[in-house]
C-alpha cells in the first residue's frame, strides 16, 4: 500500500467484529509508534494497551458518569447528554483493544504524542485494521485515580485514547475541504 492511500483512506471506525488482536498485530503497532518525530528526540511516549473486555466495559460505563458529571449546559457536549446516560452506550464501539497513547513531560510531549497516535492509526489501516480516536474517554483517563489503578506514571499525561480491531465495515470517505493557503511566497 502507497503511504497517500493510507493517508487517504484511514477512517474513524465506530463498529468491529469481535476478532480479537494478537499481541504481535499490537506491538508492530506500537514499533510504529515510536517511528514518529519528536521534539529534540525526546521520545516522551509511554503507551498502555487493554484487551480485557470486562474493563473496557468498566471504563466505557465510568467514562460516560465522568463526562456526564462535568458537563453543564453551556457545554459544547451537552448534546451527548442522553447518548451518555444511556446504558446501551458504547464509547469504545465493541471494540477488542484500546491503545493509550501518554507523554512524559517535555517540551513538545502532546505533539509527540500526537505524531506517534497518528503514526500508530496509520501502521494499523495499513494492516487491515480499524481504529477511532475517542476524545470522550480522556477525561475519566486522565484522572489520578484511573492512572494509578492502570499502573501509570504519575507524571504522564493523556495525549490519545485509541480503539483498534477489525473493522465490521468500513466508514464512507468524508469530504474534506481544499487546504486554505494563508501565504505562498
Amino acid at each position: 500500500m502507497e503511504l497517500m492511500e493510507a493517508i487517504a483512506g484511514r477512517r474513524s471506525v465506530r463498529a468491529y467484529t469481535s476478532e480479537s488482536l494478537t499481541r504481535d498485530q499490537i506491538q508492530r503497532l506500537l514499533e510504529a509508534a515510536v517511528l514518529a518525530p519528536t521534539g529534540m528526540n525526546t521520545q516522551p511516549w509511554v503507551f498502555g494497551v487493554i484487551q480485557d473486555p470486562a474493563l473496557l466495559r468498566d471504563l466505557n460505563r465510568r467514562a460516560k458518569a465522568h463526562l456526564l458529571s462535568t458537563i453543564d449546559d453551556a457545554s459544547p457536549l451537552a448534546g451527548y447528554r442522553a447518548n451518555l446516560e444511556n446504558p446501551e452506550t458504547d464509547l469504545f464501539y465493541g471494540a477488542p483493544a484500546l491503545i493509550v497513547v501518554y507523554a512524559k513531560p517535555a517540551v513538545t510531549s502532546q505533539i509527540d504524542g500526537c505524531l506517534a497516535a497518528q503514526n500508530l492509526m496509520l501502521a494499523a489501516y495499513g494492516m487491515g485494521l480499524g481504529t477511532c480516536w475517542i476524545g470522550l474517554a480522556h477525561g475519566l483517563l486522565a484522572t489520578a485515580e484511573v492512572k494509578a489503578e492502570l499502573g501509570v506514571p504519575v507524571e504522564c499525561n493523556v495525549v490519545a485514547p485509541i480503539i483498534l480491531g477489525k473493522p465490521a465495515a468500513w466508514p464512507p470517505a468524508v469530504e474534506r475541504h481544499a487546504p486554505e493557503v494563508a501565504y505562498w511566497k
